[in-house]
């Protein structure tokens, strides 16, 4: 028959002292308190599991754990064993769960979401990708359980970025943090992607495109390159006037290798592998680009050729020549020309797709292809590269001679694109 015990008091417990050897102060209903010759009290509660065996539930000590505290574990404890549930793995789950969710930091999940990803991006884009969060984003909320993030936390690591004036990084970072909590709600480790409600936080900017002179100011742009106002090395001047010339992307250009160029054949043709369109992990352009070199370009790669035609790459860097020139060698060049803020690389490319169109007359579709963009019919795209390549090398011999006119201060002689079609396939 069960023994009626007293329910301790506060008294009892406070008063309690060690003894030689370990004791139990009971308060019924299996709970007691244990006080070691140490001098500590533990609050404990036996119990029997489903199965009939006896088992224990440490409750915490005395006096962090008061009297009033034991009590309502116990209560809680008696409640779960009435649902069928057993208290001690009860409690080993909840243990786990508290364990996962400091382990489930956002750097953690960060990182596997970029494992993940990481088949579908190009070498760069990966690395950038890891440098950004690593260098933005993990010093400020990387350590932070992703489940116990604030809107404030975000806020404050993207504003740091932008205070520095890397508001293009700053945006992209922004979208980048909210496939990562995408990713940790599809894998049940939070339960809201809190940048989706980020709409205003950043400071918004008017879009502009790359800074590109326009046809009225090449006179004096060629004047400044021609009488090397940079002080730049030749090579360097020889790069801005393949970029004038030809208009292939900077990265196409600095990291091209002297093996896709013959010279003897006057033929460069970039492999489908280093072309924008051709590092897509999905649905890569497989097609190889043709530059189409007029005179003037192979004139200057063949003198190109006796500088650094013992090197692998056509522009290889001063430090390393094992590696190409850096794209911030052009744009310092440009910088030492005068053209900072007015002229970039990639401005180039849109000064000749809106001066061969307007002042040499050819239709935007060949100047389009010469771009290496893609069509937008798909369909057709394998076509129209085979129609256009003909009017294309047409098209730049004429910009080539255009160019040098208008650095001779000559008036340019423009031939109807028609009619040099005609000559051009005359046998």
């Amino acid at each position: 028959m069960a023994r009626n015990r007293a329910a301790l008091t506060e008294m009892q417990v406070r008063n309690a002292k060690p003894r030689e050897k370990a004791y139990k102060l009971f308060d019924g209903g299996g709970m007691y308190l244990e006080v070691a010759p140490s001098g500590s009290r533990i609050w404990r509660l036996k119990f029997r599991q489903a199965d009939g065996k006896e088992n224990r539930l440490t409750f915490g000590p005395y006096p962090e754990v008061t009297l009033q505290d034991a009590r309502e574990k116990r209560l809680e404890s008696r409640r779960l064993m009435l649902q069928g549930v057993d208290p001690a793995k009860h409690r080993d789950a909840n243990k786990r769960l508290v364990a996962d969710k400091l382990a489930n930091t956002f750097e953690k999940i960060a990182r596997e979401w970029y494992a993940n990803k990481l088949p579908t991006w190009s070498e760069r884009t990966a690395k950038n990708m890891i440098q950004r969060l690593q260098a933005d984003i993990f010093p400020r909320i990387g350590s932070m359980p992703i489940n116990e993030i604030k809107h404030r936390d975000v806020i404050v690591a993207l504003r740091k970025i932008e205070e520095r004036g890397a508001t293009e990084i700053a945006k992209r970072l922004k979208a980048v943090c909210s496939q990562i909590f995408s990713y940790a709600i599809q894998c049940g480790l939070t339960e809201r992607n809190l940048v989706v409600d980020m709409k205003d936080v950043l400071k918004t900017r008017r879009a502009s495109h790359f800074a590109a002179i326009d046809a009225d100011e090449l006179p004096a742009f060629l004047g400044a390159l021609a009488r090397n106002e940079g002080r730049m090395f030749q090579s360097t001047r020889i790069a801005l006037r393949l970029m004038m010339l030809i208009f292939v992307r900077t990265s196409e250009l600095i990291e091209t290798p002297w093996s896709e160029i013959d010279l003897d054949k006057g033929e460069w043709i970039i492999p489908w592998q280093r072309m924008k369109r051709g590092k897509l992990a999905v649905n890569p352009d497989t097609t190889n680009h043709h530059v189409c070199l007029s005179r003037q370009a192979l004139c200057l790669l063949r003198e190109l050729h006796t500088i650094t035609g013992h090197s692998k790459y056509l522009f290889p860097n001063q430090r390393d020549p094992k590696k190409p020139m850096s794209n911030n060698t052009l744009l310092v060049a440009l910088e030492r020309l005068g053209y900072k803020g007015r002229m970039t690389g990639h401005g180039f490319r849109a000064l000749a797709m809106s001066t061969i169109k307007e002042r040499l007359g050819y239709r935007h579709e060949v100047v389009d292809r010469q771009l290496a963009h893609a069509p937008k019919d798909k369909v057709a795209s394998a076509y129209d590269r085979a129609k256009f390549l003909d009017e294309r090398k047409m098209m730049m011999q004429a910009w080539a001679d255009y160019l040098d006119a208008v650095e001779s201060g000559r008036a340019p002689q423009v031939t109807p694109p028609a009619s040099l079609e005609l000559v051009w396939q005359r046998p």
